[in-house]
Parts: C-alpha cells; sequence; structure tokens
C-alpha cells in the first residue's frame, strides 16, 4: 500500500504539525552535536596556523591620538611624552613647523626629528628613539559568528588569523566567508585582489574564503589588518533534513556566496537515504514571508538522482522531509522477528 505525504497530512492534521515543530526543535540539538567537532578542529587549526605568524606583516604606523615617548640620548630636555594631534602633527621644542608624524612607523618617525634636529643646529649628531606609549588610532573590529566579538587595539603587526584566533575563533553556524571592510587609503597595503563591493563610501570589501585562509600551501589569504578594519564572519543559514527516509536527520548550514545547497546536497549530508525511504514522496516545507507560514512543495528525489528532473536549490531555514515506508518496515521487522523465533525453535529441538 501506497501512502502519501499529502494523505498522511490530510489524515493526521494538526498532529503532524506538532510533530513537525518538535522535530525542528530537535534539530537544534542535532546540528549543534554534529557540528561540534568540526567547528573544534577548525579552530584548533586557526589557533596553530596564527601562531606560525606572518613574515609578509609590516610594521604599525602612528596615527592620531597615539601618546609617543621621544627620548633624543644625552638631551634630556628634549626628551618627552607627545600626543599626535587629530591632524596626524607633533610639536616638538624649539622648532616652529609642525612634525608629521601620522602615516610613519616608529623608525621613520626617528629619522625624521633627527633631520629636523640636525637641520636646525639644535644638536649636531642627534640619536632619536621613540615609542608608542598608548595606542589609540589603530582599534579593528571583528564581529559575526565568531567566540569573542570585540574591537582590537593593534599595537604590533598582526594577521587575520592571528585576530581572529585572539577573539576565541569561529561559532557553530559560522558561513563559509570572511568579509574585511577596509578604508581605501589602507586598500593598497593589501597584497591580494580578491575585492568586491564598493561597501561605506571611502571603503573596501575584501572577501576572503574560510577554506583558502586555512589553506596551510598558501598563507597569501593570511593577510595583515590594520587599524579602521572590521572584520565580519557571516553566520550561515541551516537547513533541516528530517524523516525516517534519511539516515541521520539534523541541520546542516547552508554554504555562502554561491556555493548553493540542493536536494541532493542535502540528502549527502544527512548520510543518505534509508533502507525504508519513499524518495519520491519528499517535500520541501518553505516559509512564506507574505503569510508566515510554511507551504510545501513535492520533490521526487529518485528522478533527480535519475537525471529526469532538475536538482532543487534550497534556501536557509528549509526543511526537507523524506519519509519511509511503515508498512514495508512493520514487515520487514516482522520477518526479522519471525526468522528469529523460527531459529530458537529449531535449536531447542535439537538440543532435545
Amino acid at each position: 500500500m501506497r501512502i502519501t505525504v499529502r494523505w498522511m497530512l490530510d489524515w493526521l492534521g494538526r498532529p503532524v504539525l506538532i510533530a513537525f515543530l518538535s522535530i525542528l526543535a530537535g534539530s537544534q540539538a542535532t546540528y549543534g552535536q554534529l557540528k561540534d567537532e568540526t567547528t573544534q578542529q577548525t579552530n584548533e587549526k586557526i589557533q596553530e596556523l596564527a601562531s606560525l605568524g606572518n613574515s609578509t606583516l609590516a610594521d604599525i604606523p602612528i596615527g592620531a591620538g597615539d601618546l609617543l615617548h621621544i627620548d633624543v640620548f644625552d638631551v634630556p630636555e628634549l626628551s618627552r611624552d607627545v600626543r599626535v594631534s587629530n591632524l596626524g602633527e607633533i610639536s616638538f621644542p624649539l622648532i616652529h613647523e609642525k612634525i608629521r608624524a601620522a602615516g610613519a612607523t616608529t623608525f621613520q618617525l626617528e629619522q625624521k626629528i633627527q633631520d629636523v634636529l640636525r637641520q636646525n643646529g639644535l644638536v649636531s649628531d642627534p640619536q632619536v628613539s621613540v615609542f608608542i606609549k598608548e595606542q589609540n588610532s589603530q582599534p579593528v573590529t571583528i564581529i559575526g559568528a565568531v567566540v569573542r566579538p570585540m574591537t582590537y587595539q593593534v599595537n604590533r603587526p598582526m594577521s587575520l588569523l592571528e585576530l581572529i584566533a585572539n577573539a576565541g575563533g569561529i561559532t557553530d553556524g559560522a558561513g563559509t566567508v570572511v568579509l574585511i571592510t577596509r578604508r581605501t587609503e589602507t586598500e593598497s597595503l593589501t597584497p591580494i585582489s580578491d575585492t568586491s563591493g564598493s561597501g561605506e563610501p571611502g571603503s573596501r570589501t575584501i572577501r576572503i574564503q574560510l577554506q583558502d585562509l586555512l589553506n596551510t600551501e598558501n598563507t597569501a589569504f593570511n593577510i595583515p589588518v590594520y587599524g579602521g578594519d572590521v572584520i565580519n564572519i557571516p553566520l550561515g543559514g541551516i537547513v533541516y533534513v528530517m524523516g525516517g527516509g534519511v539516515s541521520q536527520q539534523g541541520g546542516y548550514v547552508v554554504q555562502s556566496h554561491g556555493e548553493q545547497i540542493t536536494v541532493l546536497k542535502a540528502v549527502a549530508l544527512a548520510h543518505g537515504l534509508g533502507g525504508y525511504a519513499r524518495p519520491d514522496d519528499a517535500v520541501i516545507y518553505r516559509l512564506n514571508p507574505n503569510t508566515g507560514k510554511r507551504e510545501a512543495t513535492p520533490v521526487h528525489i529518485k528522478q533527480i538522482e535519475q537525471n529526469k528532473s532538475q536538482d532543487v536549490a534550497m534556501k536557509s531555514n528549509d526543511i526537507l522531509y523524506v519519509p519511509d515506508s511503515l508498512a514495508r518496515k512493520i514487515l520487514v521487522k516482522g520477518a526479522e522477528a519471525a526468522v528469529q523465533i523460527g531459529t530458537g525453535v529449531l535449536i531447542y529441538r535439537s538440543a532435545q
């Protein structure tokens, strides 16, 4: 006897809806159990790669608001703390013009101050050292699917992986892409050309696939982060695969930015069809934003597998329900029980 999904819904009515809601709620836990190991392994890899460092990192430039300590060797009256102004300049004793500090490294500023002191006849052979006493100009923000979203003052060269590691790594449900919004004046420092979109005025967005970032054979994607950067790891949507017709029910992360998940991919993530599956009676339950209710769309999985029907794209929060044949399951289980009972009888008789 063939029992269709439509017949079951008509026959069971509201209990089916309640069951689906229960399955949906339970699937969140299933999703977490399925993702924990993968997320943990990914974060361990992030920590490992971050600890290796990146030889391409440049010195952190001085910026507006930074507090600098300038020491002129053997001339203590010229040694002092100075604050970089909003215009990126500093004032120095006995020198009338302002000295441009923003954008320079500490080494470059040392050379500049030495030249100014020499040119003004203040010190014949000046030896100047500069270090950043208080950093305020290099805030980097990381948001999205990370354990600890935060704003971080970059007071030393830092790579993208190191920043993600400092934020505790990614969380369950993280998508597959990292987005870096960067000011256009910093854009020229980026060693890769994977940029897209204009973002906010005066900024650009760099898109890096998480898989590329974790590729140990190509470290070019592990770019330096600079003050003003905003790093976002968006959440990936989740699709749910339910029903006795699949081997492992649960929620699965939708691949983002062009890597569309389909019905066949969803079935594969659920470890394939079960032995009693009725794949041509499957349906996708999708939320209608206008009505707020889920609508059922029939899906013929066997026909898709046989190239008789086109694979169906799935969206975030879709539920793919693959039923099984209850009558067939009962029949097979009954036959198995009969065989076990029969074998037991035969063994008993032979023992007499």
